[in-house]
């Protein structure tokens, strides 16, 4: 009899944070390595939220708290949704959980039975694909086209769901592409939603702030009322409050779902930390002048970046709408050789080889469901960007 679970075998360890340690090993030897492979905002957490933090723990807010949340917060939930997503749910529809990533595994694990599947547009984060096989589904991976934004088609949609399809998951703006939906592009999805009503919407909304320009964030359930009793919206305070440490994501969905879900958190974590939690009540209900300082910058960030690799011959990068990466083709790249005599048959080989040789550590776009790409996160600054771009540039030169 094996000793480990059958069920490690269905999934792999994430890419992302396989790369992001082994730049953070480089680093320890000495090497100077630019990191742009982990998604997380270089700014502080604003300090009203810190501060919060600090009053909670005076008073003693110190104790376990209810498996789905203290009040307040899902409270502070609530009036979110109704007040930036137009979308109506009582405290009792809302769930804290360890994250977003926890929120995710809890709703699947609540829902999935062997051989129910969740469609899931590529590229798609890593961690997507492994939750839903870890939690016994069958994850159905449809393609998306650079031509096309890196956006699922309505008709793609339609010919991947199938009687055994349980969820469709979104991600707008998206890791790893920033690819994020206009209302008439998320319509055109939801209307095939609305024809098949077996099939429940999870949508991860992490990013929902980080949009540049004139582009409005929407919702599945905002587009389309019809799906609001079938959808589960995702969201959470680390990437648009930089909280990432702080491990808080939050849902809003049917209240049965939800019940379930409490269940599942209740024989797992129980509730997240009850200072993490006061924290993200101001996150949520305080200032949030910070937003518009952080987009600026990000806005900043992806043009500077998006303009580099651009200039680098055999790399395309599209202008995503959101988040804070980018995702170029390296098509003319693959079946070159590196400085080193490898040849460069991946993009796994290729940001293996840019890491060993220039010292940038990125992710390879197969990681994602996509490739030949990698994704770069522009979360840092903008010298720290130029100059891993400049490597980049004299790294490609390099391949022969």
């Amino acid at each position: 009899m094996a000793f480990l679970a059958d069920a490690l075998s269905r999934i792999k360890p994430s890419a992302t944070i396989a790369l992001t340690q082994k730049a953070r090993d480089l680093k320890a030897q000495g090497r100077d390595v630019i990191s742009l492979s982990v998604g997380e905002p270089d700014f502080d957490t604003p300090d009203n939220i810190k501060n919060a933090a600090i009053e909670a723990i005076r008073r003693g807010e110190t104790k376990y708290t209810p498996v789905a949340g203290i009040p307040q917060l899902r409270e502070a939930v609530a009036r979110k949704f109704k007040r930036e997503n137009e979308l109506d749910y009582k405290p009792s529809q809302t769930i804290v959980g360890t994250g977003g990533k926890h929120v995710i595994y809890n709703a699947f694990l609540a829902t999935l039975n062997p051989g129910d599947e969740v469609v899931i547009p590529a590229p798609y984060w890593v961690s997507y694909p492994e939750i839903v096989a870890l939690c016994g589904g069958t994850p159905v991976i449809v393609d998306t086209h650079i031509d096309k934004g890196f956006k699922l088609q309505a008709e793609d949609l339609d010919r991947a769901i199938t009687p055994r399809t349980k969820w469709v998951l979104l991600n707008s703006p998206s890791n790893p592409s920033g690819a994020a939906y206009s209302h008439d592009e998320l319509k055109a999805v939801t209307d095939v939603l609305v024809r098949h009503p077996h099939v429940w919407v999870m949508t991860d909304d992490i990013y929902e702030h980080l949009v540049y320009g004139d582009f409005t964030f929407v919702t599945p359930a905002q587009v389309e009322p019809n799906l609001y009793e079938r959808t589960l919206t995702i969201n959470g305070v680390s990437k648009a409050y930089a909280m990432t440490g702080w491990r808080i994501g939050y849902a809003g969905g049917p209240e049965a779902l939800i019940k379930a879900m409490d269940t599942v958190q209740g024989q797992q974590t129980s509730g997240t930390s009850s200072i993490s939690q006061w924290a993200a009540v101001e996150a949520l209900d305080g200032p949030q002048d910070h937003l518009a300082v952080f987009r600026k910058a990000f806005h900043g960030r992806r043009d500077l970046i998006v303009s580099i690799l651009n200039q680098t011959s055999g790399i395309t990068c599209p202008t995503p709408e959101g988040a804070f990466y980018v995702y170029p083709s390296i098509v003319p790249l693959i079946g070159k050789t590196a400085p080193s005599g490898k040849k460069i048959e991946t993009d796994e080989d290729f940001v293996l080889e840019l890491l060993a040789t220039e010292g940038v550590a990125t992710v390879h776009g197969s990681s994602f469901g996509s490739g030949p790409n990698f994704r770069v996160s522009y979360a840092t600054s903008n010298d720290k960007l130029e100059e891993a771009g400049n490597r980049i540039q004299r790294f490609v030169n390099s391949l022969r």
